[in-house]
């Protein structure tokens, strides 16, 4: 069975990797590119450009990440030839009670596929807020990799929030997009929806800017005090006091507990190169497993219809197991963001950070501005398994930012976001550069498929004949646009280290904000 339903554009779509010797930055925003660009050519590090980065692009992607999210950082010292990871993933709070997220005997509508929760509490609203650890591992990585200082690298982010966010067209189709839901939050629904509506463009002129009420004035608090306060401070004082008002479990305690951890990757091995993924409760191990069952195929000078159904092969096995072994449900929407970003020296620097959700929880409070992840989304809601809600236990999630290494020396990295659909996405990225000699700007053009849990292969509009023909003998197949909304494959970017030092980044091409720049 072949499914048509989403295959409505006519149109090529190009974006050509950037190139240079000084350093590059690859980001889903134009504005937070340049302004990691900027700290690398005033003499900073990737790690500085990444924390820069990371602060800046909660402002203008609000529904993706932000200092009330989470994630994984991947870092490549070109010195010492290691690369090391920065974990900050979510815990749940340590006053939930299980019993809070009773099931109802349904299959829950939204989320990863999981049984439905009474009101949906793992997925939205205040009980389904995790643990909000992204300060700490910015902190946590500036303080171990990086040179500048913190107040330097939270300023770009001060600057963008007193400017307000920019409203063009794709703001407003993805605010629009989650206009139901945030009409249910009054505090996220005054900010996002003036007027009861997503905020519209003119059709020319000058583009209108969102105010970003208390979140300059929060993230000037944070530049000034250190990420600490976030955490056991003023700014601590101020999340427990209005995460209590709105009914969450989250308190002081647990900010006060939370500690972002230095830890080694996951390490495999693929034709000769060393592959390094975030590990532990990531989609790491299971990136590493994939590729194990692809190596043992072999391909000719392109990929083919032989390649892609090796690809769909090996997805399904590794879903299988996955899903098998560590209680993980289906797919479900993701509101992540990625970056990369390598340095004049050679040193390289992965970042996925998220809410999970299109702003979280949907929990903004009031008097920071934050917007809280909504990570009990992450665990099965049914007791017993080995992902089951607990308190203070972490979760299982599915980034996967991925270094990798030839002859010792960094070659590429490169994340992605996209739920369940970043794995395999990377998985593929891996193999037309390796497999077929594909610089990024290849790669990136090349299409993709995607496998990720359900019974089905979800195919690039692109990918016709015979391709198509030997995916659909084995498997039912939809066909759909690379586009932006919906999202049929995960959105990624990446860096790239040439040993004769020329360097190259890359983008996702359909997102219309995406840009690599060069420092």
């Amino acid at each position: 069975m072949i499914s048509f339903d989403n295959v409505t554009e006519h149109w090529a779509i190009a974006k050509p990797a950037a190139s240079g010797r000084d350093g590059l930055v690859a980001t889903n925003h134009y504005a937070v590119s340049e302004i990691g660009a900027e700290v690398l050519r005033k003499g900073g590090n990737a790690v500085d450009a990444a924390v820069a980065v990371s602060f800046a692009i909660g402002v203008v992607e609000p529904w993706n990440s932000g200092l009330g999210g989470c994630g994984f950082m991947q870092v490549f010292d070109a010195k010492k030839r290691t690369v090391t990871a920065v974990d900050f993933g979510t815990v749940a709070p340590r006053g939930i009670d299980p019993a809070t997220y009773a099931l109802t005997g349904g299959v829950s509508p939204d989320g990863f596929g999981w049984p439905a929760v009474v009101e949906d509490r793992n997925l939205i609203g205040p009980h389904s807020v995790g643990v909000p650890t992204l300060v700490a591992g910015m902190g946590l990585a500036l303080k171990t990799f990086g040179t500048r200082t913190w107040a330097d690298s939270l300023a770009p982010a001060v600057a963008l929030a007193r400017r307000g966010m920019v409203i063009d067209w794709y703001a407003t189709l993805l605010l629009a997009s989650e206009a139901r839901e945030i009409a249910s939050y009054p505090d996220l629904a005054a900010l996002y929806l003036p007027g009861g509506h997503p905020p519209v463009a003119p059709g020319s002129g000058p583009l209108p800017r969102l105010d970003l009420g208390p979140l300059p004035g929060t993230l000037q608090a944070l530049a000034d005090a250190g990420p600490d306060d976030f955490y056991r401070g003023k700014l601590a004082d101020r999340i427990d006091a209005d995460a209590r008002a709105a009914g969450c479990s989250l308190r002081k305690a647990d900010l006060e507990a939370f500690r972002a951890t230095i830890k080694e990757p996951v390490i495999g091995t693929y034709r000769g190169a060393l592959v390094h993924s975030a590990p532990g409760l990531s989609a790491g191990p299971t990136l590493l497993h994939a590729l194990r069952l692809l190596e043992a195929k072999s391909f000719g000078s392109k990929p083919d219809a032989a390649t892609y159904r090796a690809y769909a092969d090996s997805l399904f096995e590794a879903y299988r197991v996955r899903l098998a072994t560590l209680g993980e449900g289906a797919e479900g929407p993701s509101s992540t963001t990625t970056f990369a970003v390598v340095d004049r020296d050679g040193n390289m620097v992965i970042v996925t950070q998220t809410l999970m959700s299109g702003f979280g929880s949907k929990v903004r409070l009031p008097g920071t501005g934050v917007i809280l992840n909504n990570g009990m989304l992450w665990f099965d809601p049914v007791p017993g398994r080995p992902n089951s809600i607990a308190p203070g236990k972490r979760p299982l999630s599915n980034m996967a930012p991925t270094i990798v290494l030839r002859n010792g020396a960094a070659d590429f990295g490169l994340g992605a976001l996209g739920g369940r659909r970043i794995f395999p996405c990377v998985f593929q990225l891996i193999s037309f550069m390796h497999d077929f000699g594909m610089d990024l700007d290849a790669a990136f053009a090349q299409p993709r498929i995607d496998v990720s849990g359900k019974p089905i292969v979800t195919v690039d509009a692109r990918l016709t004949g015979p391709v198509l023909d030997a995916l659909a003998a084995r498997h039912p197949v939809h066909v759909e646009q690379n586009g932006v909304l919906p999202e049929g494959f995960a959105v990624c970017n990446a860096v790239m280290q040439g040993k004769d030092g020329a360097q190259s980044a890359a983008v996702y091409l359909a997102m219309p904000w995406s840009k690599a720049t060069a420092a």
